[in-house]
Order: C-alpha cells, then sequence, then structure tokens
C-alpha cells in the first residue's frame, strides 16, 4: 500500500528532501538536474540509452524482455490475490516457475494455508576480495478490493485495451514486483558479475496486518544477510503532457496511529428521541474532533525542502517558505496551510474520521455508537500526546478514545549519501534528461519502516511514470499502467541494480 502524494506547491507536486545535495555518484555517465521549471522528454522503451548498463545489451535481447514484462504482466494480473483472503501462494507459484526456469535458487514459506512469502537470490560472483552487503528488492502480491461492476475491464483479466494493460495491482504494486523480477532474469541471462548478492523478496499481506513481512523478519532473518539496501514501493514519477516532471524517491513516511472512538449511552425505541443517545454523543464527539487542528511543526526537511522550492513561487508565497518557522505563527498562513492539503500533512499530524457504525436496524436506539480515526503522526510526533488531546477536545465521560493496536512504530526515513541513491539519480538522469531526482516523505505507511531498523537503507523506487488520472487508479476503479511502462520499466530498474551491484570499473 502505497500513498501518493498528488497535491501541488506552486507548479510543482510535493516532494521533501531529508538531506540536502548529494555530492557524490557512481555510474557510468552523469546528467545534470534541471530547475523546477524545467521537464524532458522519457526516452522510449525501445530508445538506445548510452551510459547505461543495458546499452550493451543487444536489441533483440532487450525486445525479448520487454516482451516476456507484457507477457508475464498479463499472466501476474490474472492471479487474484484480493486481501482479505489474500491467497497469495498462487502468486508464489507464479513467481516460483519462472524462477526455477530461469536457473534461479529460490525457496517458499508457506508461513499459514494459502499465505506464503519467496525469497530468490542472485548470489555474487566478484572473486578476490570480500562481497559487499546485498540488496533487497522487496514486493508484495497482495491486492485490495475491487467491485467488478464500477470496472470497464474485469480487474483480473489482465486484459490490453486502449494502449493499457488492466488489472487490480497494475499501480500496487504488481507492476513493480514484475520489474523486479525482470530486472534479475536479465542479469541471470546477461551474466553480468555481481559484486553483492541481489536478494528478490515476495511477501504477503502488505495491505493489511503486515503479517508476511513480519513473520519472514522473525523467521527467515538469516536469509535478509545483512543487506545494506532495499527497493521497495514509495516513489512516484509525475508524467505530465508528455513530459516526466520529476523522480521522486520515497526516503520517509509518516506512521499510522489508528484511534477507536466508542460513545455510551441509554438505548431505547428510536421513537422516542433521547438527546444524550450514543450517537447523538458520538456525533458531538466527533464534531469537536474534526474542528480540532493539531499543533503546526516543521521538521529540518520539511523546512529545507520550502526554501528550495520558493524561488519558483510568487513573492508573498516564497517568503513564506523561506522562513516557514515564522509563518506557522501567522494566522493567514495557517489557513492556507489547512486548504492546502500538500502542506498540511508535511506541517501537522493528521487525524481523518474514515469509519461509523451503530445500530443496526433504523428504530433501535443502540447503547454503543462508535468511529474509527486515521491517525498520521511525523517523525518524532508522540502518539501518546496527540491521545490525550483528542480525549481532552471530547471532554465527555461517556465517550472513550483508544488506540486500535498497543503496537506503535515510531517513523523512520533514509539519507541519501550513498550508492543506491547515487545509482538512481544517474540512471533517471539517462532515460529523463533533465528532470531532477528529488527524495521525498509521504503521508502514507510502506514496509520500508519495518525494514530500516534492521539497519537497512530503504527506499520507494518506481522504474515507471505515471499521470495523475493514471496514478489514481491505485485502490480505486479501472487501475491500469501503460503497455510502453511495462516494457520499458524493467530495463531502468535493472540498470540501477546494475549500477549498484554490478563488478568491475565504476566511474566514482
Amino acid at each position: 500500500m502505497r500513498t501518493r502524494n498528488r497535491c501541488r506547491l506552486g507548479g510543482w507536486r510535493q516532494n521533501v528532501a531529508l538531506s540536502g545535495v548529494l555530492l557524490g555518484f557512481v555510474g557510468w555517465t552523469f546528467c545534470g538536474l534541471a530547475s523546477a521549471g524545467e521537464s524532458a522528454t522519457a526516452a522510449g522503451a525501445g530508445q538506445t540509452v548510452s551510459g547505461t548498463a543495458s546499452a550493451h545489451i543487444s536489441p533483440e535481447h532487450l525486445r525479448q524482455y520487454s516482451d516476456l514484462s507484457v507477457k508475464w504482466m498479463q499472466e501476474y494480473l490474472r492471479i487474484d490475490t484480493t486481501n482479505p483472503p489474500g491467497n497469495e501462494m498462487k502468486a508464489v507459484a507464479f513467481y516460483k516457475k519462472i524462477l526455477d526456469q530461469e536457473g534461479i535458487e529460490n525457496r517458499v514459506f508457506e508461513y499459514t494455508p494459502g499465505r506464503g512469502d519467496l525469497w530468490a537470490r542472485i548470489p555474487h560472483s566478484s572473486s578476490g576480495g570480500e562481497a559487499k552487503r546485498p540488496i533487497i528488492l522487496l514486493n508484495h502480491m497482495d491486492v485490495v478490493t475491487s467491485d467488478a461492476s464500477h470496472w470497464k475491464i474485469p480487474p483480473f483479466s489482465g486484459e490490453i485495451a486502449d494502449g493499457y494493460l488492466w488489472g487490480r495491482g497494475a499501480q500496487d504494486m504488481k507492476d513493480e514486483g514484475l520489474a523486479q523480477l525482470v530486472a534479475m532474469v536479465m542479469l541471470k541471462r546477461e551474466k553480468i558479475a555481481l559484486d553483492r548478492d541481489l536478494i528478490f523478496l515476495a511477501v504477503a499481506d502488505e495491505e493489511a496486518e503486515g503479517t508476511g513481512t513480519d513473520w519472514f523478519i522473525e523467521h527467515q532473518r538469516d536469509l535478509l544477510e545483512n543487506a545494506e539496501f532495499l527497493i521497495n514501493e514509495g516513489g512516484e514519477n509525475l508524467l505530465e503532457e508528455g513530459k516526466v516532471k520529476y523522480i521522486g524517491v520515497d526516503v520517509g513516511e509518516k506512521t499510522t496511529y489508528w484511534l477507536h472512538v466508542v460513545a455510551h449511552g441509554r438505548p431505547g425505541h428510536a421513537s422516542r428521541p433521547n438527546p444524550d443517545s450514543a450517537p447523538n454523543r458520538l456525533v458531538r464527539a466527533l464534531n469537536r474532533i474534526i474542528a480540532y487542528r493539531t499543533p503546526l511543526r516543521v521538521l529540518p526537511v520539511v523546512a529545507e525542502f520550502l526554501n528550495d522550492m520558493a524561488p519558483y513561487e510568487l513573492p508573498e508565497r516564497a517568503a513564506e517558505y523561506r522562513n516557514v518557522e515564522k509563518a506557522i505563527e501567522d494566522r493567514r498562513f495557517q489557513e492556507e496551510v489547512e486548504r492546502d492539503e500538500s502542506l498540511n500533512f508535511l506541517l501537522r499530524d493528521t487525524i481523518s474520521l474514515t469509519m461509523m457504525g451503530a445500530s443496526s436496524q433504523t428504530n433501535v436506539i443502540p447503547p454503543e455508537a462508535w468511529a474509527n480515526l486515521d491517525v498520521r503522526i511525523l517523525p518524532g510526533g508522540d502518539p501518546k500526546a496527540l491521545l490525550e488531546a483528542v480525549r481532552r477536545v471530547v471532554n465527555d465521560p461517556n465517550v472513550t478514545v483508544e488506540p486500535m493496536k498497543d503496537e506503535f512504530r515510531v517513523a523512520n526515513y533514509s539519507g541519501t549519501d550513498n550508492v543506491l541513491f547515487a545509482a538512481i539519480r544517474q540512471v533517471t538522469g539517462e532515460y529523463f534528461p533533465g528532470t531532477p531526482v528529488v527524495p521525498h516523505i509521504t503521508s502514507g505507511y510502506t514496509e520500508n519502516q519495518r525494514y530500516r531498523p534492521l539497519g537497512i537503507a530503504s527506499y520507494g523506487f518506481n522504474p515507471y511514470t505515471a499521470t495523475d488520472e493514471e496514478g489514481n487508479t491505485e485502490h480505486g476503479n479501472d487501475e491500469r499502467i501503460r503497455v510502453e511502462e511495462v516494457r520499458r520499466g524493467p530495463r531502468i530498474l535493472f540498470d540501477v541494480l546494475a549500477g549498484v551491484a554490478a563488478a568491475g570499473d565504476k566511474v566514482k
């Protein structure tokens, strides 16, 4: 599950730099960054991209890999792994068949009936010297629910129509799992010598409880091999009018803190209204919560980002961005933040009302009414303090507010001064000349949060581009991806992996 940041800051989409300017890079060649006002046209799937590892692969082989990408993507989208119940072992079988055919080492773990993880590895092949720490390609096989009656094309058809591949998971995240698989196959078939192990990890149940990743970390920790890097979902590359506006690499996320609100009241027959009924109490409490504004807080990385974006704003907004710590004290700017989704989630913990329930019959006043709140906390935030603030806002002894889970995962992020981020910058610079590569923090959650505490620098990097309309089909109706993207995306990922893991001389 990834949450796309689809709101504008002036002419830009919201992305947050977390660690300043990257000074070093590795790879074959380097393309400089464009200013925020510039954009670039992407190289097509069949176009030779100089300065990349794939430029040395024969055109015939590249076409074969593109054809396989489309074929396998169709097959993968036809596998129904809706969660619940998941049934990810069907996707495991799909992956295993291909990996076995390609002679890639793999292991299957069915940790509960019908649900499991798959691990695969291409070992390092360099000799003379200690191998570098591995890189992990992480993906989840489950998808969210879908209602076929609201889709133009059935969600598990894998059909090609209007230049798109259609199906649930085409954006989240069977597309990225497919790119990871094809990149592994390319590395194996092309006999690329590696100076670090390359690990492929497909997990179950990301869209619900995350049991696939949790089980693997608890029971198969050794198979992660003290990895140095991990690539997962979360990246976003915005396409507008045929041009790529930015390459967004997810380096950090807010953390979830879901709350359950329960109002208690006197039950009875609905023909005799009761002002202090549970539903009435709940509505009053929720009105107070919705009106509540959590304190504004400026993370250093957010201040840095806004300052960098100031030159591309109108003078008044630019001045606010250059000194946002002062600006948040101004009531007018506070109101602007509340209206601007791209600023609001960056500058405060957020609370969204998502679920409500009460009586199962219209003529019955129930003894309880409830609601769920989706709370997202910035790095460094205090969940206990937020909980107490919400309780004070409710101010009703007959209404309880409790966390839905005992565990709270502290938000974390990865820096960008390393060879993986440098390779992403270099390779995407070749495919999308002049397009800036921007580290960003996302409002949503990814399983990167579970791997960073293990000492693994974890990023969301997507080798595909998408328009607003295409990206918004994620978790929505008519989810789809352009065929041309499926043909090109795995090659981009291959080039990034070659830049990080290929043995031999590299430009430094």
